[in-house]
């Protein structure tokens, strides 16, 4: 269930979307989470290498912005595992836009693939 929802700074719909996805890390593990990434160890896999401290405090907020949600890891016990919402899959063509940006636009960027939010 999404955190009781902080005084706005503005109703600006893009203002209030970058207070939930406007820092460095937050789309990068959206990012991995639509590559097919789960647990906090993978995470720390990703070629960006975020710290642990802020990938918690990441998926704390995600999971608080009703973005991702956990489930109990089939591996271990004490371990729990992370998915997108459907309202996390919603930002699928978000990020396909991002990546097309970047190819069209940084030259020597390289695409992951992201898979279709249908097939999810």
């Amino acid at each position: 269930m999404p955190r009781k929802q902080k005084q706005r700074r503005s109703v600006c719909p893009v203002a209030c979307t970058l207070d939930v996805l406007g820092d460095k890390w937050t789309l990068i593990v959206i990012r991995d989470l639509l590559c097919g990434r789960a647990s906090f160890q993978e995470f720390l896999e990703s070629p960006e290498r975020i710290a642990t401290n802020i990938l918690s405090d990441r998926l704390a907020r995600l999971v608080g912005s009703g973005l991702v949600e956990t489930a109990p890891s089939t591996v271990r016990s004490d371990r729990h595992t992370y998915r997108l919402t459907s309202r996390g899959r919603a930002l699928t063509p978000v990020l396909e836009a991002i990546r097309d940006w970047g190819l069209a636009h940084i030259p020597g960027t390289q695409a992951r693939l992201l898979p279709r939010a249908a097939e999810q």
